[in-house]
């Protein structure tokens, strides 16, 4: 059985694969990670998003060397289609984060402009650090900017990088990784940063730092962190998508 004949004729966009393998491989590789994480009783290394991301480019990297292809082609034709189906849910996906919201409003209202300003001032102070910090690496231009989005969720960062120069598979990368840290670091971060006694603070910083995953385990901390850290994901969204444009543009990155 050749390439061709299995997922589509690689070089016609009109065919471009089948959907079903696309979602098929995501839900597989997911579910592994489940699985895993809750046998090793919650380890970090075995996150399903981390476990998914790893293990699906390593089975397209297979499947890329047993039909003969390259990486790229195989992604674009095989995995793409149905990739593009399961990434159109996450924008409904981010919006549920206005449940756990609108269950602490009374907190939110209490302390909206703390809120806002920290989370505001904090984003602008990360863009010079990233830069500088990249720039310290070696980095080139695409991909600095393909870190400077990552403090918002995947949903929102990847766009943002692609529009100014960036690689947007690189930035979910760095979204995810960047997630699977603060999940593993929560606990240890909340007690060096002593928010043990300030919900509002510990909910703020895992959605900013740990987007999805982070508010993910300040739900399991509280419903005011979870309330904080849904917040704080919608917030920082919303000034990634407005700051680091021009930002980019300043520096020269596009």
């Amino acid at each position: 059985m050749t390439w061709v004949n299995f997922f589509g004729n690689a070089l016609d966009p009109k065919v471009g694969g089948i959907a079903f393998f696309g979602i098929f491989l995501s839900l597989a590789v997911f579910l592994i990670g489940q699985y895993l994480f809750k046998i090793s009783n919650g380890f970090f290394l075995f996150q399903p998003l981390f476990v998914g991301m790893v293990l699906g480019i390593f089975i397209l990297w297979l499947l890329a060397k047993w039909f003969g292809v390259s990486l790229p082609t195989f992604y674009m034709s095989a995995y793409k289609p149905g990739g593009d189906i399961l990434f159109w849910f996450l924008n409904p996906a981010t919006i549920a984060f206005a449940i756990p919201l609108y269950r602490r409003n009374d907190v939110v209202k209490k302390f909206w402009l703390e809120i806002v300003l920290s989370l505001i001032v904090g984003m602008v102070i990360s863009l010079f650090v990233i830069y500088y910090v990249s720039k310290g690496l070696g980095l080139n231009n695409k991909m600095i900017a393909s870190m400077l989005p990552q403090a918002a969720t995947t949903a929102i960062a990847m766009p943002i990088s692609g529009a100014t120069g960036g690689i947007p598979a690189v930035t979910a990368m760095a979204c995810i990784i960047n997630a699977v840290l603060i999940y593993a670091l929560a606990d240890v971060l909340i007690k060096v940063f002593r928010l043990n006694s300030d919900p509002v603070g510990a909910g703020l910083g895992l959605g900013t730092a740990g987007h999805t995953v982070g508010s993910a385990k300040a739900v399991q901390l509280g419903s005011i962190q979870g309330a904080m850290a849904s917040i704080a994901v919608v917030v920082i969204s919303i000034v990634v998508d407005i700051v680091v444009p021009p930002f980019a543009h300043m520096m020269g990155l596009f």
